[in-house]
């Protein structure tokens, strides 16, 4: 049903075209990700990772 919606608002070839990309877009994303967490504070980050939280509570 959704798939049908799409196929009338961008057409079918558009959206066969946007599903290959997706797994690139996922990589780079990723990728996006691990980079804005080693360029920025990483310990206010991943003080949200529960392993990662209870492995500095001796620094504080």
């Amino acid at each position: 049903m959704v798939q049908n919606i799409i196929n009338k608002l961008i057409g079918k070839k558009i959206f066969s075209i946007a599903r290959t990309w997706v797994p690139t877009m996922v990589a780079w994303g990723t990728v996006g990700g691990v980079a804005l967490v080693h360029f920025t504070d990483w310990r206010l980050i991943l003080d949200y990772v529960p392993y990662v939280k209870g492995k500095f509570k001796g620094d504080e």
